[in-house]
């Protein structure tokens, strides 16, 4: 996850001290304390750090979406959490204070990139995002899961995964476009996709790749 700061503001309202939630490294924090040194009234704000949502990564599991921003410390909503970490006032929205704990604000691995990323060991639950018809056929329902939740993420990547046949509790699938010949193609099918599948549609207990990954633009099994 990389992010940038925007300013914003609220209404004043009543703060709750806490411990700290949210960890921020020094490098994360220099970023941020760059960012209020240009700010007329950086002194007035803090760093509001909240979860916008849920996203699916290229392995098909479920992280968190993050908003991050600069806001008045005075005009905080009455449930957020405020305290301070490395020389900053951090702001956590109540509602994301849960899955945020034992986070740690830092700068990326690489150099280059810029921004700021959460290291969050809190996951989604993949549950609450998946609801599946009980009625239909094995072959139905699996396609359904591949329709509406999983090719929609590797679209966003290039890729695809199609349903060839279900067969003694196996499924098996041909991956196409940017997943055919990819060296990630191994762990998404079976890091990724296998494990939603198991878990959504458990008649399904092994799903099998019959993909000519030789045939790809960048083919790995030659």
């Amino acid at each position: 996850m990389n992010t940038d700061l925007a300013t914003n503001s609220t209404p004043a309202a009543t703060a709750t001290a806490t411990s700290v939630i949210l960890q921020v490294t020094d490098e994360a924090a220099e970023v941020v304390l760059g960012a209020l040194a240009g700010e007329a009234d950086g002194a007035a704000l803090g760093l509001r750090v909240a979860i916008s949502g849920t996203e699916m990564s290229p392995s098909m599991t479920f992280e968190f979406g993050y908003d991050l921003s600069l806001h008045e410390i005075d005009g905080v909503d009455g449930d957020d959490v405020v305290y301070e970490a490395a020389g900053l006032t951090i702001i956590i929205p109540g509602d994301s204070v849960e899955n945020l704990t034992g986070a740690t604000l830092d700068v990326p691995s690489n150099a280059l990139q810029g921004g700021l990323v959460i290291r969050n060991p809190n996951r989604p639950d993949m549950a609450d995002r998946i609801d599946l018809s009980e009625s239909g056929s094995v072959a139905e329902r699996l396609q359904n899961l591949l329709n509406n939740h999983v090719n929609p993420s590797l679209a966003a990547h290039g890729g695809y995964v199609e349903l060839v046949k279900v067969e003694d509790s196996k499924a098996y699938m041909l991956m196409g476009g940017g997943c055919q010949g990819c060296t990630m193609s191994a762990a998404t099918l079976h890091q990724g996709v296998a494990t939603i599948v198991t878990q959504h549609v458990p008649e399904i207990l092994d799903v099998i790749d019959v993909t000519d990954h030789a045939a790809g633009e960048n083919p790995f099994y030659q």
